[in-house]
């Protein structure tokens, strides 16, 4: 498979790569005598798709944002339809971001500072994208297969889908504007930011971009943090208070966000739980759930149930 991809990748770009390594399923490191690129080989989206995110990403790294820039093919293409093992997929090359994923426990209230500036930077330039470019297919984020949670979660789990509802009819009658909604990451945990020696931070796997409330962009490294990052040393909520107070701090820094919004953040920390929740419905087969998986499962279920998810600013 690697050997193929090889191949493959040299015919179509005009940089000579050595050697390929698997990262996932669909990303691969690609090691060039003029650097590290990643190929993304995947149907995750279609055509129409990836050549909008690819356009909206170009963009923010032409209007300086620290993202990853695409390679065009040889072709002149920045996404490349191809044949691979039998298969009909499409490829994007990125060159490599710098920076580095930091270890746990320097994800401190600095970091989330800059990271909140870094969002709001995005935010700004990405309503700068809508107005000169119309969006036709990236979706909002309640068309997305992902959020069709009570598609997911058994009906017997009555409880639970209450709370699905009523968070999800919450957050759909929030009125939508010009400050509060649009194009954004959607997927910005933890393994998504690269950081460099200076501090400056890179964005990296957009192919979750979605139109949403902005304020999930900042929900979701937060909730992140205290899934992954916490390292114990001191009382948790008093993390969750000061990395929200300091992502918070730097993203009105470099974008406005209405006190209403700021107001819904409990809200949008539910919702983001809900959505793990029922990505593991979406993904796990649950006749062969390991002890691990059933453990987590269960976690989720007793916070949901027992209406533990009370975060706040």
């Amino acid at each position: 498979m690697v050997e193929n991809i090889l191949e493959l990748l040299n015919k179509l770009y005009p940089i000579t790569i050595i050697k390929v390594e698997a990262v996932t399923d669909e990303m691969f490191r690609c090691t060039s005598e003029k650097g590290t690129y990643f190929a993304r080989i995947t149907n995750y989206k279609n055509m129409d798709e990836q050549m909008e995110e690819v356009k909206y990403t170009d963009f923010l790294y032409k209007e300086g944002l620290g993202v990853s820039p695409t390679i065009t093919s040889i072709q002149g293409k920045v996404v490349e339809k191809v044949t691979l093992n039998n298969n009909e997929v499409l490829t994007v090359l990125y060159q490599a971001a710098p920076g580095v994923h930091l270890p746990r426990n320097q994800w401190n209230a600095e970091i989330f500072n800059k990271l909140g500036q870094q969002i709001g930077r995005l935010h700004r330039i990405s309503q700068k994208f809508e107005d000169v470019h119309q969006v036709k297919h990236i979706n909002d984020w309640h068309d997305n297969e992902e959020y069709a949670f009570l598609k997911y979660i058994p009906k017997e789990e009555r409880s639970i889908r209450e709370v699905v509802q009523e968070a999800l009819s919450t957050i759909k009658k929030i009125p939508k504007n010009r400050s509060n909604y649009g194009l954004l990451h959607g997927d910005l945990w933890l393994e998504n930011i690269l950081v460099d020696r200076d501090s400056n931070i890179t964005m990296v796997d957009f192919q979750d971009c979605e139109k949403h409330f902005y304020i999930y962009d900042i929900v979701v490294p937060i909730y992140s943090a205290l899934e992954y990052s916490f390292v114990g040393g001191s009382n948790i909520a008093e993390y969750e208070q000061a990395i929200t107070k300091a992502i918070i701090k730097g993203y009105l820094e470099e974008n406005e966000l209405p006190n209403e919004m700021l107001e819904m953040f409990p809200q949008f920390i539910k919702l983001k739980e809900i959505f793990d929740y029922s990505l593991m419905h979406m993904y796990w087969d649950k006749e062969k759930l390991t002890e691990e998986q059933v453990r987590i499962m269960n976690l989720y279920r007793m916070r949901l149930e027992r209406n533990h998810s009370n975060f706040t600013i």
